[in-house]
């Protein structure tokens, strides 16, 4: 033991050589180099946004994230029914695809046979792969149709008679809306926050799992009080991925939104988002006020991006911090 703690000290002591130093540094700067880059670019980013939108919020003022006037002819111009449709599509997003995709990762980690893993997760990991534009295409020759014959009728007839949310299902049978393009959008995200479920439950060692099932635990008891608690820092960062994509995917939503200027608290009328307004203006925008204010919708994205990805880092620390006091 003294020899090799003698061995350990001397190796300890040995000095490198210059050379090796030298391309340590350089790995360092390097690696540094390029962190610095990121933080660069997206304070360029920022700058850019603050300095083009700076005109039209001097315009308006903080009426401009109230309204919901738009008309560029008189120059009236208001961000309210695109910040809304783009938290209503995202929230519609996640209901669709939180669960779905913690049933994927479930399913591959615990029930799927061992032969149909692979399959099963390459095929999710494609999914992420497609263009938004396909998936906007599959959803306006598709799903609206089957939202207009089939799915908004038939949740008309269940719901729209109730209090508070039956104002939700009102709206003409055409198949656009908030809802099928935050379907559409679920659809879209299932991959991302699939694939991050995945990778973070098969984190769990393997161990533990098979003492909870050597006690007599089923399949349901191991997942919900081995996994789930195990892991449950990592499942939220994944959801938190997937609402990232979602609050600004465009394409898709532009094809299935309606793209109409309208505060709806319906899920079956015509709307807007951030992204779809960006998208259809920008290249027929007139005048300076017009490229300003759709800068202004840029840069309100940016901001509701960063305050909902920082609330849920930050609650996600609390959520440490209780685990680790308790």
């Amino acid at each position: 033991m003294a020899r090799v703690l003698t061995g350990t000290a001397e190796l300890a002591s040995t000095p490198a050589s210059a050379p090796a130093e030298v391309g340590d540094r350089l790995f360092g700067l390097g690696t540094g180099g390029f962190a610095l880059l990121v933080l660069g670019l997206m304070l360029a980013i920022l700058a850019f946004l603050f300095a083009g939108a700076l005109p039209a919020l001097r315009q308006f003022g903080w009426h401009f994230f109230v309204s919901s006037e738009w008309n560029p002819v008189s120059g009236e111009f208001g961000a309210a029914s695109s910040i809304l449709g783009t938290l209503a599509t995202s929230l519609v997003a996640l209901v669709v695809a939180v669960p779905v995709s913690f049933g994927v990762a479930v399913f591959l980690n615990v029930l799927c046979p061992h032969w149909l893993r692979r399959p099963v997760g390459v095929a999710v990991e494609l999914l992420a792969g497609i263009p938004s534009v396909i998936y906007g295409i599959w959803g306006l020759f598709v799903f609206a149709p089957l939202f207009a014959d089939r799915i908004q009728p038939a949740l008309t007839d269940w719901f729209g008679g109730l209090p508070l949310v039956g104002g939700l299902f009102d709206g003409p049978p055409i198949g656009l809306g908030w809802g099928v393009a935050g379907f559409v959008l679920g659809v879209m995200v299932i991959p991302f926050i699939a694939a991050v479920m995945r990778d973070v439950l098969a984190t769990v060692p393997r161990h533990l799992i098979e003492s909870a099932y050597a006690l007599g635990a089923t399949h349901r008891e191991v997942i919900w009080n081995v996994l789930v608690p195990s892991t449950r820092r990592g499942l939220a960062g994944g959801i938190i991925l997937g609402l990232g994509r979602a609050l600004g995917e465009t394409m898709a939503v532009t094809f299935l939104v309606g793209n109409a200027h309208n505060v709806t608290f319906s899920l079956f009328e015509p709307g807007n988002t951030i992204a779809s307004t960006i998208a259809n203006e920008f290249s027929e925008a007139s005048g300076d006020l017009h490229v300003s204010v759709l800068i202004a919708l840029g840069f309100t994205l940016f901001a509701i991006t960063i305050v909902v990805l920082s609330v849920a880092n930050a609650m996600l620390r609390r959520s440490a911090r209780k685990e680790a006091a308790a």
